[in-house]
C-alpha cells in the first residue's frame, strides 16, 4: 500500500491536515511521524507548519529531520504548506535573520507595515494577512492545478511571504498590499503559502492532485 508521510515536528496543524489527506487517500496510508526512517519509506512527503522559521529549523535539527527533508526534496514528491513552504527557502528576515533549508532559492520577507487608514479606502489592512484571498495561476498547466479554477479562493494566515530568486518557480500569485508568491513548483517540489486543508473544496482538490502527482 502506498503511503504519504506527514512530518510531525510539533509546529503543524496536523489534525485537520491528516483528516483532509485521509479523505482523499483511500488507497494510500497517511503516516504522521517524526522518525526520519519511517518518513523516508513513504512514497511522498508533506512538510506542514505554523509559526516562525527559526523555531522550525531548531526543531527539524533537534529531531534530525532537516537532512531527511533535503533528501526527500531530491528523491520524491514533496509538498510544503505555509511555514513548510517558507522553510524551504534560503533565508528568512525574522529574528534578525535566520538560515533555512536552502532547497529553493529565495528569501522570506515580512510584509511592510500598512499605511495609516484612509476612511475613503475602506478597512485598514493588517499584518498578519489572515483570511481568504484569490490565487492567480502562474503555471496554469501544472498538474497541481487540475480541476482548480484560476483565481480560486484559498485561506491564508501569515506575516511573512516568499520572495523567489527565480520567477520561473512561481506557480501561483496573490496580492495583499503587494503581489506575493502564493504557490511554488520546482521539479518534484510544490509548496503553498495558504492552507489547502482549510480551503474547502478547492483545497481538497489540491491535496488530491498531490496524491496523484507523478513528477
Amino acid at each position: 500500500m502506498r503511503a504519504i508521510g506527514v512530518i510531525d515536528y510539533g509546529m503543524g496543524n496536523l489534525h485537520s491536515l491528516g483528516k483532509a489527506l485521509e479523505r482523499v487517500c483511500s488507497a494510500t496510508r497517511v503516516e504522521v511521524s517524526y522518525d526520519p526512517e519511517v518518513l523516508m519509506k513513504c512514497d511522498r512527503i508533506v512538510l506542514p507548519g505554523v509559526g516562525g522559521v527559526k523555531a522550525c529549523m531548531n526543531e527539524l535539527r533537534r529531531l534530525e529531520l532537516n537532512e531527511m527533508v533535503r533528501e526527500a526534496a531530491r528523491t520524491k514528491p514533496l509538498m510544503g504548506i505555509c511555514l513548510g513552504m517558507q522553510v524551504m527557502l534560503d533565508h528568512s528576515e525574522e529574528n534578525g535573520g535566520v538560515d533555512a533549508l536552502g532547497i529553493i532559492s529565495g528569501q522570506v520577507r515580512r510584509f511592510p507595515d500598512p499605511p495609516p487608514a484612509d476612511p475613503a479606502d475602506g478597512p485598514r489592512l493588517k499584518v498578519p494577512h489572515m483570511g481568504w484571498n484569490r490565487v492567480r495561476q502562474s503555471m496554469p498547466t501544472h498538474p497541481m492545478w487540475k480541476n482548480v479554477p484560476d483565481n480560486s479562493w484559498f485561506y491564508f494566515v501569515h506575516s511573512y511571504y516568499v520572495a523567489l530568486a527565480l520567477p520561473s518557480d512561481r506557480m501561483g500569485e496573490a496580492e495583499y498590499m503587494q503581489p506575493f508568491t502564493a504557490a511554488l513548483a520546482h521539479e518534484n517540489i510544490v509548496a503553498f503559502q495558504f492552507h489547502p486543508e482549510k480551503s474547502q473544496a478547492t483545497g481538497i482538490q489540491l491535496l488530491t492532485n498531490f496524491v496523484d502527482w507523478s513528477p
